[in-house]
């Protein structure tokens, strides 16, 4: 597995809160545990305690997404390095997870933790695969929706940079918000040129002959 696939774990943390629309789904041990994954043992480590440290930090997570998407790369690296200091890893080579059609192992880099508690496990290797997706990808690649109020967090990998929105629904929600923005200028402008005509018309004297 690539290290910079870990970044997915920073993502799915900050979407759990959706800031403009007052909504959180991290309420719960259950939520904090579904974070991990069904096949995750340190999920089954998580406590209700959790919860309140996952909400920390996702914060801190969503500071780094925001600092990039407002174009200020140092800030966004300043709060990533901050919590790689706090949240420390080893990478380690493994291959207990998957064979090859001989039984062999496929060796693959893994992101061996020994946190104290759940939060501290999830928190080290969601800014690990954030680190290796940032400096691999670059910070530019980290953004929040356009499509407002949604500002979920999203990790750009088109080929042009182009990306603006977490998901397609976002984006069509956008075009179409964007269409129609166009069409009530459209009728504006008409109607003004129109009553515009019409006043000058209007206002036009009559020769007699």
């Amino acid at each position: 597995m690539e290290l910079a696939s870990y970044s997915d774990y920073a993502v799915r943390l900050v979407n759990t809160e959706e800031p403009a629309r007052g909504k959180d789904t991290l309420t719960s041990v259950e939520a904090v545990r579904e974070l991990f994954g069904a096949s995750s043992q340190m999920a089954r480590r998580a406590t209700d305690a959790d919860v309140t440290r996952f909400r920390s930090v996702r914060g801190r997570l969503r500071a780094v997404f925001t600092a990039a998407d407002s174009g200020d790369p140092t800030q966004a690296v300043d709060l990533l390095n901050s919590l790689l200091l706090e949240f420390p890893v080893s990478p380690q080579i493994s291959g207990h997870d998957y064979l090859d059609e001989e039984g062999r192992p496929r060796w693959h880099m893994h992101l061996a933790d020994h946190p104290s508690n759940a939060t501290a496990g999830y928190a080290a290797t969601a800014a690990m695969g954030l680190a290796f997706h940032l400096t691999e990808y670059g910070v530019d690649r980290l953004g929040l929706c356009q499509a407002a109020p949604c500002r979920n967090a999203y990790l750009d990998t088109s080929t042009n940079r182009s990306r603006r929105y977490c998901s397609d629904r976002c984006a069509t929600r956008a075009n179409v918000a964007a269409y129609r923005a166009r069409k009530r200028l459209e009728t504006e402008r008409s109607d003004s040129t129109g009553r515009t005509a019409e006043t000058a018309q209007a206002s036009t004297p009559v020769t007699e002959a």
